[in-house]
Formats: structure tokens, C-alpha cells, sequence
């Protein structure tokens, strides 16, 4: 009954796709796994998944991601009560930005495509500066989260002067590769097929309106009805944030929201170089966002604060409070982290990933194992809602594999990083995919049932490239 330790994982995903309840299938699918985890006993599996949830936050880097979610809240609703989200669309559609439904897109796509530093920050970048033109020209907030997804883990490993480049050679590293390390992680990313194509799919819903399946149908229901969230769906944002309207008398200013968003994107850099100790590649992602996110609010706040023609935009007393109101609207987001955190800490004690890699048998055919590897470590990225995890399980095995062999490493690597980011975009467990549906203000089963369809068809193109692979090299 090795089968037993998918079951948790595969149960929470599987319920959130039919009953479209997400916490309580991610629930459900922990307690499952707790109960394998002590042996069968549901009464010690619930006191187990207390348990779990409590060494969520002994990670540090868990509980900077909890508060990252929560300091978001409150820094979403302090632009938007400013006036400066309105400001900037004024602003940008002066210029001709935005102004129709490919150009929205369009900016989206390039938005994601520059903040590359750090995943949950493009994420939220992304949704914060398009949300307000795909709402006025009725583009369903599905599509938003799409562009969120897209445009963050595929480029943060298409472009690693970031965290994730740091964690792959931190892995290398320990796989005794230390010459030649940056020159094989360069190589690699050349495969990295599904990251390339996932951006390139990207632009090409953007210019030519590609769609199909549940995204088609999203999209259909915006345009006809202006209805922007299925009926009776369930926003991962309330209302009093995402709709909060601008204080009596705010200036409209678009330097309201540039201002206080350009310090948290060039406060990633500074978190990354202090955490590194003067190398930004050896920096703490977690850490860096939770500083640029607090950062930004305290700019934000001052910003606010100083009188502009003999009157401020808001005081400090009411920002403070504005900050406690977005945050409380975020607690929904951060309990679906700390339960997606959770399960993958259950799956990982189960020992889920090596279980899985052990499936593959002998007698392959070589030129099939890029294309394999890149099944397991996107079913691993899948299943446990995390994409660095599904590395750190596939790397120490792709690697010696290439060399015995004789498969190209490079490619073997590209393997394990397509595969990660594939199961990044299409997990609903994903913290990206969830801060994805959060800053588009969607329902989080429905971004995950509109993406997965696009995930499914780009990522078949990419087992395709792999099989193609494999027989050239």
C-alpha cells in the first residue's frame, strides 16, 4: 500500500477541482495525510494536523511568507484609498496605455516580464498596476491571475539574477558541482522549455486572443454579462479592500501607487544584497520581500502624510487603520498558505517525492528519460505546491543519472526546472499561484481551473521538446 501517500495531496486538489471549496479540501486532504502519518488513527491524526500546523511557522521562511500575505493586504488597500490606482490609469491611458482589450493584456505581460527579481512580487505587481484596466474593459479577473502566473515563476527562472538562481546553484553545490556551476545553470536554462514556452504562450494570448475551455468560458461571461467573478465564486480579496474607494478629496496622483510599488521592487535588490552578504544571487528571497512589502507601506504611509496644496491625502492615524483593514482582508489568502504549507510538509514526511521517483523502473529507453524526468518533478511540484522542493528531490537523482548515462546535464537540468515551474503554475497548493489569485482579487479554484488547460497544452509541447531532445543529444 506504498500507493497510500499520494492519496493526501491528490484528495485536497481533487476535491477543490470538484467542490470548488478550497479550504476545506485542503483541510480534508491534511487530515488524511496526518491520519497515514500516525498510523491510521483519525483521533491522533487530528491532534497531528494541529501539530503540523504549529511547525508551519518554526520555517522562517513560512512565517515571512504568512506576514508577507498579510503586510500585502495592507499595502493594497493604502494605494487604492490614496487615489493613485485611479491616478494611474488616467495617467497611463493619456498615453495611450491599456486603452483597448490586447494593449491590457499587453501591458500585463510586459509588466511580469520585467520584475523578475522575485515571484511573489511580480505576482502582486502585476495584479495591483492591470487590475483596473482589465475591470474596466471587462477581461475576467481569471485572465489577470493567468497573467500573475505566468509571468512570475517562468520568468524568475528564465532570468535567475534572483533568489531561484541562488537556491539552483546552492543545489548544484551540493552535488559536488562548484567549477563551472554558473556555466552549467546558463547551459540548462537554454532547456528549460517549459518556462520559455509558457512566456511566449503568454504573449500570444495577448496578441492574437488565444482561448479555450474554462478560460473561453470566463471570458465569455465577463464580456456578455460584466460579470468579472463567477456567480456565487469566492475572491481570495473581500470586497472592502478590493473595491475600497479613495479618501474624500485625494488627489488622483499616479505617484501615489509608482511611488510606494518602485520601493518595494528596488527593495528586493537591497534586502537580496544585505541578506547575501554583499552577493544578491546568495540573498533570502523570503526575507527581502517581507522587508520591500514593509518598506513600501512605511513609504506609502509618509508619502501620504505630506501635505500636497495645504492638505495631506491622509494622516498617519488613518493609515494605520487603513493597513489593519487590508490586512484582515487578506486572513483567507494566509490560512490557504499555512495549509498548503502544511500538506507539503505531510507529503514530504511521507517521503511522497522519492516514492514517486522510484516508480520509473529500469530498461528505459535513454532517449525517453528527459522527457520522464520531466513528468516526475512536475507531478512532485504539483502534489506538493512547491516547485523548490520538487528541485531539491529530483536534482541529487537527474544529475548522476545524466552522467551514467551519457545524457546531456544540461538538459537533464532544463528537465528539472520546467517540470518544477509546470507544477508552480498548475498546483492549486502553489504559494504563487495562490498570491496570483489574491492579487487579481479571483477565486482561487477558478484561476487554477482556467490555468490549468493552458498549463496542460504548453507543458505537452514541452514533453514533446523533451522526447526531440533526448533523440538529438
Amino acid at each position: 500500500m506504498d500507493w497510500i501517500v499520494l492519496l493526501p495531496p491528490i484528495a485536497a486538489i481533487a476535491l477543490a477541482l470538484w467542490t470548488k471549496e478550497v479550504y476545506l479540501s485542503l483541510f480534508a486532504g491534511l487530515l488524511i495525510g496526518t491520519t497515514i502519518l500516525v498510523g491510521g488513527n483519525p483521533v491522533l491524526g487530528m491532534k497531528e494536523l494541529v501539530d503540523q500546523l504549529v511547525l508551519v511557522f518554526q520555517d522562517p521562511g513560512n512565517t515571512r511568507i504568512v506576514f508577507f500575505c498579510l503586510l500585502v493586504g495592507g499595502l493594497m488597500a493604502l494605494v487604492q484609498a490614496s487615489g493613485g490606482v485611479i491616478g494611474f490609469v488616467n495617467w497611463a491611458q493619456s498615453r495611450g496605455w491599456g486603452q483597448t482589450r490586447r494593449g491590457a493584456e499587453l501591458l500585463a505581460w510586459v509588466v511580469g516580464l520585467l520584475i523578475f527579481v522575485e515571484s511573489s512580487i511580480t505576482c502582486l505587481v502585476v495584479g495591483a498596476v492591470n487590475r483596473p484596466f482589465f475591470d474596466k474593459l471587462k477581461l475576467p479577473r481569471e485572465k489577470l491571475a493567468f497573467y500573475c502566473d505566468s509571468t512570475s515563476a517562468a520568468v524568475c527562472m528564465s532570468l535567475p539574477l534572483n533568489g531561484w538562481g541562488a537556491y539552483i546553484l546552492g543545489l548544484l553545490a551540493a552535488q559536488g558541482v562548484t567549477t563551472g556551476a554558473v556555466g552549467l545553470l546558463a547551459s540548462g536554462l537554454m532547456f528549460n522549455f517549459y518556462s520559455w514556452l509558457s512566456i511566449l504562450f503568454a504573449l500570444g494570448v495577448a496578441l492574437f486572443g488565444w482561448q479555450f475551455g474554462s478560460m473561453k468560458k470566463a471570458e465569455e461571461r465577463a464580456l456578455s454579462t460584466g460579470q468579472l467573478t463567477r456567480p456565487g465564486s469566492t475572491p481570495l480579496v473581500s470586497e472592502e479592500v478590493s473595491e475600497l474607494e479613495p479618501v474624500e478629496g485625494s488627489p488622483e496622483q499616479a505617484r501615489d501607487l509608482l511611488i510606494p510599488l518602485g520601493v518595494m521592487v528596488g527593495m528586493i535588490f537591497v534586502g537580496l544584497w544585505i541578506t547575501g552578504d554583499g552577493d544578491m544571487m546568495q540573498g533570502s528571497g523570503s526575507t527581502s520581500v517581507l522587508w520591500a512589502v514593509g518598506t513600501a507601506i512605511m513609504v506609502a504611509a509618509g508619502l501620504y502624510a505630506i501635505p500636497r496644496n495645504g492638505r495631506r491625502v491622509m494622516s498617519p492615524m488613518q493609515a494605520s487603520a487603513l493597513v489593519l483593514k487590508g490586512s484582515a482582508g487578506l486572513v483567507g489568502v494566509t490560512v490557504l498558505i499555512v495549509f498548503a504549507f502544511a500538506l507539503g510538509q505531510v507529503s514530504r514526511a511521507l517521503e511522497m517525492g522519492p516514492y514517486v521517483v522510484g516508480l520509473v523502473g529500469d530498461g528505459v529507453p535513454t532517449f525517453w528519460i528527459p522527457a520522464l524526468v520531466f513528468v516526475v518533478t512536475s507531478f512532485i511540484s504539483f502534489t506538493l505546491g512547491s516547485s523548490w522542493t520538487a528541485f531539491a528531490v529530483l536534482l541529487p537523482i537527474a544529475l548522476p543519472l545524466a552522467a551514467g548515462l551519457g545524457i546531456s546535464e544540461a538538459l537533464m537540468l532544463g528537465a528539472v526546472l520546467s517540470g518544477g515551474v509546470w507544477g508552480d503554475h498548475a498546483s492549486p497548493l502553489s504559494d504563487t499561484s495562490i498570491i496570483s489569485s489574491m492579487s487579481a482579487a479571483c477565486d482561487h479554484v477558478d484561476h487554477i481551473r482556467t490555468q490549468m488547460p493552458y498549463a496542460f497544452a504548453v507543458g505537452g509541447v514541452a514533453f514533446a521538446a523533451y522526447l526531440v531532445a533526448g533523440i538529438l543529444a
